[in-house]
């Protein structure tokens, strides 16, 4: 049998997702868009480039009828672009190009932090303490049962992303409050968290190890190590992602413990983003991604190592090799804006000497003068207002910039006062 020949086909082109068309055309290889709704999730809007995709599937709940259209078109692929699109490209997967695709099985566990523990602990891998419901009553039972009664404690969704939902419980006082305020909340996918996740909070150093897989071999793309910081009642927000390099002590027992993980979920094929706390105690999995680090991360991975997941996709799609590992050839850093509080934004101006440091690569703030800020709750509040990316070649270069930007950043002014309305 003869490989399929047509075009890759990306379900929801947003994110870092978005970066596959202008890579894959580079090669002659099309691109055939599959949205899973009608409108990109509001988090993802400003990625989309529809212009792209000349006549994009639309899934209105009739799998046939994508899956007839998809098999029609020889492709050679059917992947996730984003998170909102990794359901639906597991389903298509299978029937459509299962030489390249994920257990199907396991579907779940690619998407669902539930079920994706409950795979990696019968897989025999260590895990986090947790579960997952929507009563209130059974979690008392639970946290009795486990011995977490006063514990720190994490309460988020299970099927969300990017920290949305993620609420930290400091010696779990109020938990059922903040069960009960956050059930049946609608996420940034659109979707009701109709149940929440309660786990005990753990602490250590967190990783996030991108992957590329080929017939179940699962090849390392890159390794970075997250800094995250309490912004008052918010938890675990973004302060920087290092890349790290190669030679990094930690990373043979992280990738060791990632590759288990992968195998325990059914991935096959494509990008992977493992993200993973480094206890005193050994690898914990925080959760996984079965589609390429999000954020634009790939298209500044190829500046700091010189490839992607992006590019090895492609490679593997043009019939090349595709590599095993990776090497740093920059020093590298993602530094997150943070906003201290909600309101009325003033100096917004000193932020444009981050373009002047020496490290600087590229940078983004999305605030005005006079215009309204929100206080930094997660990740998707973190790129509304905006980050930096620093590289050089020289790691003390890139600490001592870091340093800068957040002097800079301290250097504005949020007031309460509310912006004049319009008209």
């Amino acid at each position: 049998m003869s490989e399929p020949s047509g075009p890759a086909v990306i379900v929801d082109p947003y994110s870092s997702g978005a970066l596959f068309a202008a890579a894959l055309a580079e090669r002659g290889i099309d691109v055939v868009a599959v949205l899973s709704s009608e409108q990109p999730p509001e988090a993802y809007a400003s990625s989309y480039q529809p212009a792209d995709y000349t006549d994009p599937i639309v899934y209105r709940g009739d799998l046939t009828e994508v899956v007839d259209r998809l098999r029609a078109l020889d492709p050679r692929c059917v992947l996730a672009g984003c998170e909102s699109g990794v359901e639906l490209a597991e389903r298509l997967a299978p029937l459509v190009t299962p030489a390249r695709s994920n257990v199907p099985g396991l579907a779940d566990a690619r998407r669902d932090k539930w079920a994706m523990a409950a795979a990696v602990a019968a897989a025999g891998l260590p895990t986090i303490p947790q579960i997952c419901t929507a009563d209130v009553d059974e979690v008392r039972e639970w946290l009795v049962r486990s011995g977490l009664v006063g514990a720190d404690l994490v309460i988020k969704p299970p099927k969300s992303a990017s920290t949305d939902g993620v609420v930290k419980v400091t010696g779990g006082v109020g938990w059922a409050e903040v069960f009960a305020a956050n059930l049946g909340r609608v996420n940034q996918f659109g979707e009701v968290d109709d149940r929440l996740l309660v786990q005990r909070y753990v602490t250590g150093t967190e990783y996030v190890i991108d992957t590329f897989s080929q017939d179940g071999v699962h090849a390392l793309v890159d390794v970075c190590r997250y800094h995250k910081v309490d912004n008052g009642p918010y938890m675990a927000v973004y302060d920087t992602m290092r890349w790290l390099p190669e030679t990094d002590p930690a990373i043979p027992v992280l990738l060791a413990y990632a590759r288990e993980v992968l195998d325990a979920v059914g991935v096959r094929y494509g990008a992977a983003h493992v993200e993973i706390m480094h206890t005193a105690d050994g690898p914990l999995l925080i959760e996984l991604g079965a589609r390429p680090h999000g954020g634009g991360q790939p298209r500044f991975n190829r500046v700091a190592t010189g490839d992607s997941q992006i590019d090895r996709t492609v490679r593997s799609l043009a019939g090349e090799p595709v590599s095993a590992d990776y090497h740093l050839v920059r020093h590298q850093t993602c530094v997150f804006h943070i906003a201290p509080a909600s309101g009325v934004v003033h100096g917004v101006s000193a932020l444009a000497k981050v373009r002047d440091l020496a490290s600087h690569h590229f940078s983004i703030q999305n605030l005005t003068e006079g215009g309204p800020v929100q206080a930094t709750r997660n990740l998707v509040d973190s790129l509304e207002f905006g980050f930096a990316i620093l590289s050089h070649p020289d790691a003390d270069q890139v600490d001592a910039d870091y340093r800068v930007v957040r002097d800079l950043e301290r250097s504005l002014v949020i007031t309460a006062e509310h912006p004049a309305p319009i008209g």
